[in-house]
């Protein structure tokens, strides 16, 4: 631990600090451009989230800065993932009536101009999904009509009323101000910085650099009297990350206040006298997030065979990367890879008959019955057109409990015969790759917390196949049989019998056909240092218990609230 104390301090630069200006986490120019840093006791130092230079604040594309959606743009519903809860908030309430919906908005909603929020705001949000590039337009398959009714009430009319795919659109999307959004043509609206965000939340944006996003308190939020919420920091600064280890460096001189990176070491940072928390104070330290899963590149050979997939899978020793990367603080996922929170419809006997575990042996064996093999004697097989197979395992550099992870994949794939390489390209490079399909395998953990088991299945199989993969199905497999499931799933309640039914469905062809291989339960990494904001989210009694987090996505999950329960010291 010292060592890598010694290695964070060293690339950082920072100093400690004494309450006052923050000299390695706060040296942007303050308020009105003088050179102070920004008062310590009402800044929040935040990172784990941005992986590059701030460059986009839209919050249609996925990409955005950190708090884009969240602390400018807001959703209709927030979704409490621990008592898995819709929450009105931009909206007032929503009512199904038989194939319509009929959502009425909040009186007192103000822009960040001073204009009013409308339901014409609301309808020219999601008539956005008729846009093909937005990654929402599949929307639009099952929703037929958007009606404003007056200027606080919108009616929506759907072909296919898909109750559970509705509810995760309505906290998973922000509202955009149509008397901004209108005079940009489709492709300004996929492609814009945006980078004068005017958004409803309680936080505007002040500037940013290279290495960090500011976000300044608005004067006036509508939530403060509607909710009597009041968040706290009048200024966030959000550090752009550079790797894991200055996070850490970062953490423990008190010049971050919140990490949502992986830190190594957690366990001995939580039991020392570091002034460092996390939400559990035991293992697993962490609440759990999301699924983390191997995408293999399903158009490209020999990734588009599945007996080459399973062997892959059978390949991948995950307690390895359980136990020696992450030190038990993640938990091997079910082969289907569903939280689990959805363990009640994770059918036993499909998983027995068509799961997979670690066993070279089983890998080699596959391959050689599938055709592959190894006639150049190099330790690796060839394609079945006797081309050597040399793959790509792409993750983001300075993720460094997924590089290791990677090297563990690697190490596991050539013992059983097949040549996989680990490389670690910046974030950017990767969401590049990832987006357009140019990649051999990859990680990702985009299937996460949700308000249904829907979310994950549609994360896996969502057709059809864009140019552009910004959101879902980044293995690119085309299975029309396994959407038409998911969209039915969509449209069913949880409590109907035909729910597991179609979850059972959905299960089997995920097992036997693999698309994605899950692996284990990333945490919602968030370690706090309580020198200068204190009353955080655990599980301790009389605390709040909103997700710690500043990750994309999430504020939407209740993380804004966290903003309104910390106190300053001092």
């Amino acid at each position: 631990m010292a060592g890598v104390l010694a290695l964070a301090m060293g690339v950082t630069g920072c100093t400690g600090d004494d309450g006052g200006a923050t000299p390695g986490a706060g040296g942007l120019p303050g308020p009105g451009g003088g050179g102070g840093a920004y008062p310590r006791n009402q800044t929040l130092y935040t990172s784990g989230t941005q992986w590059g230079p701030p460059n986009s604040w839209n919050p249609i594309i996925p990409g955005y800065a950190m708090g884009t959606v969240g602390l400018a743009y807001e959703p209709l519903f927030l979704f409490d993932p621990q008592k898995t809860e819709l929450t009105p908030w931009l909206a007032e309430k929503g009512e199904w009536a038989d194939k319509t919906y009929t959502l009425t908005l909040r009186e007192g909603v103000n822009w960040g101009d001073g204009k009013p929020l409308t339901a014409d705001d609301v309808k020219y949000t999601v008539e956005l999904g008729k846009i093909k590039a937005v990654p929402y337009s599949n929307l639009w398959t099952w929703l037929s009509a958007v009606d404003v009714v007056d200027p606080r009430t919108v009616k929506f009319t759907f072909s296919d009323p898909r109750i559970q795919e509705w509810e995760n659109w309505l906290y998973e999307n922000a509202i955009v101000p149509k008397h901004i959004w209108e005079s940009r043509s489709e492709a300004d609206i996929t492609t814009t910085a945006n980078d004068k965000p005017v958004g409803t939340g309680p936080y505007e944006y002040l500037t940013h650099d290279q290495d960090r996003m500011v976000w300044k308190k608005k004067a006036d939020w509508w939530a403060t009297k509607a909710l009597n919420l009041d968040v706290k920091p009048t200024y966030i600064v959000d550090i752009v990350n550079s790797s894991n280890e200055v996070a850490l460096g970062l953490l423990l001189q008190g010049n971050m206040d919140l990490s949502n990176n992986f830190l190594p070491g957690i366990a001995n940072l939580v039991k020392g006298d570091f002034k460092i928390k996390t939400y559990f104070p035991d293992p697993p330290y962490m609440l759990s997030a999301n699924t983390a899963v191997l995408v293999p590149n399903t158009t490209k050979a020999p990734m588009n065979d599945v007996a080459f997939r399973r062997a892959l899978a059978s390949s991948i020793d995950t307690k390895k990367i359980v136990e020696g990367v992450y030190g038990n603080i993640v938990r091997a996922a079910n082969p289907i890879g569903l939280l689990p929170v959805w363990d009640q419809f994770v059918d036993q006997s499909v998983v027995s008959q068509n799961g997979f575990g670690f066993d070279t042996a089983k890998a080699k064996k596959t391959l050689a019955d599938a055709g592959y093999k190894d006639t150049d004697r190099d330790g690796f097989v060839e394609g079945k057109d006797g081309k050597a197979v040399k793959l790509s395992l792409i993750v983001p550099a300075g993720w460094t409990d997924w590089m290791e992870a990677a090297r563990v994949i690697s190490a596991g794939a050539q013992a059983a015969g097949i040549n996989v390489v680990a490389e670690f390209p910046d974030a950017g490079a990767l969401d590049d790759a990832r987006t357009a399909g140019k990649f051999d395998l990859l990680l990702n953990n985009w299937a996460g917390l949700s308000n249904t088991p829907w979310h994950y299945f549609n994360y896996v199989f969502q057709l059809p196949i864009q140019a552009q993969q910004f959101n879902a199905n980044f293995a690119r497999y085309e299975n029309k049989a396994a959407w038409d499931l998911v969209q039915k799933l969509a449209r069913t309640p949880q409590d109907a019998p035909e729910f597991k039914t179609t979850m059972a469905q959905l299960e089997k062809i995920q097992l036997t056909e693999l698309p994605l291989i899950p692996l284990w339960y990333n945490g919602l990494w968030s370690q706090y240092n309580t020198t200068h904001w204190t009353n955080w989210p655990s599980s301790a009694a009389d605390t709040p218990k909103d997700l710690p987090t500043t990750w994309n996505n999430l504020w939407e999950m209740g993380s804004i609230k966290m903003l309104t329960q910390l106190k300053p010291v001092g």
